[in-house]
């Protein structure tokens, strides 16, 4: 019990430290009409690149967060970042909401879904006048990696996602 307690504190200092060291600041983020409540949260609908990986996940996963792609600076690139959830920070308003990667893109920041975030954190107009947000972003825990300890549920670190 002691061994298993160990790990689990092992796993989830690992996850914090993978987490912090995976962060930007002033990234650009644009927008893309998802539509997922419109596309019934189903990702082959809209062609995202994780859809390989991630279309079979439940639709309480799927629907769980905001929809994003993913191409910014710092953090893992590809099938890696599928699924990886991340808070994204307005930085003109300090405006926050975490969304989940769902597709990939070639902008060098991040490509927000339009319904499911831009719009919640643009809460002061400019990013739509502008076209874009300045943001800044970090890896979260996405809460859905859950174990079972001796009747007691622990979440693991996202960084644990890859092994799901």
């Amino acid at each position: 019990m002691a061994a298993r307690l160990a790990l689990v504190v092992a796993l989830l200092c690992a996850g914090a430290a993978a987490a912090a060291a995976q962060q930007a600041s002033n990234v650009r983020a644009t927008y893309h009409h998802y539509s997922p409540a419109q596309n019934g949260w189903d990702l082959g609908a809209v062609s995202a690149y994780c859809s390989t990986w991630d279309a079979g996940k439940p639709f309480s996963w799927r629907s769980k967060y905001g929809w994003t792609a993913f191409c910014g600076p710092a953090g893992p690139r590809g099938q890696a970042s599928c699924g990886r959830c991340i808070r994204v920070t307005n930085t003109g308003t300090g405006a926050q909401i975490t969304v989940r990667i769902v597709d990939q893109c070639a902008n060098g920041g991040l490509d927000l879904d339009w319904d499911t975030v831009f719009v919640k954190i643009d809460t002061d107009g400019m990013g739509y006048q502008r076209g874009h947000l300045i943001v800044n972003y970090q890896f979260v825990d996405c809460r859905d990696n859950r174990i079972n300890f001796h009747g007691k549920n622990e979440t693991l670190p996202a960084s644990t996602h890859a092994v799901e």
